[in-house]
């Protein structure tokens, strides 16, 4: 009896895991559309000490608009202010529990503005339920992405996120939003070198930017 009793902890540990292991998560790239079906945008998810992150990674234009794309983001905060809008990290902080995903913020490149996120991802996996709003759930507008294949995108297509400013030969070392320390310390002598010709003392350094707040 003994030797039964263990036989089935021991599967029911063993079915949980398997389980544990099957649950779909949010890593991947997923496309949104519009009511039509027409493909809008491709986001890539992707996952660090089980806290999820998205950068934008391809975009469409709607049948019949003409008008160029956004580019760079120039009302986005701190220092995300003038970067190139594909590539940028738009929802970040979305902490995973089995299936659904919270206290994560999204950025609207449109006009800068960031809102809180939560999401939550359908038993099958092909269906991410992404929902930003203002100070409570309820005030708030929910999209529907559908997964796409993990070979979607080519490795060496997939756009790194660059911040305006970075020097060129600097851009894939840019990736995750942080600018490369040499090239902030190379801006530094540059401006020491200017000082020292001038005879005028070295600018101050600029001041820190704040973090950015999710709207309330």
């Amino acid at each position: 009896m003994k030797l039964k009793s263990a036989f089935a902890l021991a599967f029911l540990a063993a079915m949980a895991t398997f389980a544990r292991a099957e649950t779909p998560t949010a890593s991947g790239f997923w496309q949104y559309q519009d009511d039509e079906g027409h493909p809008l945008a491709w986001f890539l998810f992707t996952e660090k000490n089980n806290v999820y992150s998205a950068r934008l990674v391809k975009g469409f234009k709607k049948p019949g608009d003409d008008k160029p794309p956004q580019l760079i983001c120039t009302e986005c905060p701190a220092k995300k202010k003038g970067a190139h809008i594909m590539g940028l990290t738009l929802f970040w902080g979305m902490k995973r529990d089995g299936l659904n995903y919270t206290d994560g913020s999204v950025l609207d490149p449109r006009d800068g503005s960031v809102y809180h996120a939560k999401m939550w991802i359908d038993e099958d996996g092909n269906t991410l339920h992404v929902r930003g709003y203002l100070g409570v759930p309820m005030l708030g507008q929910t999209q529907d992405w559908h997964r796409l294949p993990d070979d979607a995108m080519k490795k060496e297509d997939i756009p790194k996120e660059v911040l305006a400013g970075a020097a060129p030969s600097d851009e894939a070392a840019a990736e995750g939003g942080e600018k490369p320390k040499h090239v902030e310390k190379k801006a530094h002598k540059v401006k020491e070198k200017k000082a020292a010709k001038t005879d005028e003392p070295p600018a101050s350094a600029p001041a820190g930017e704040k973090p950015e707040e999710p709207a309330k």
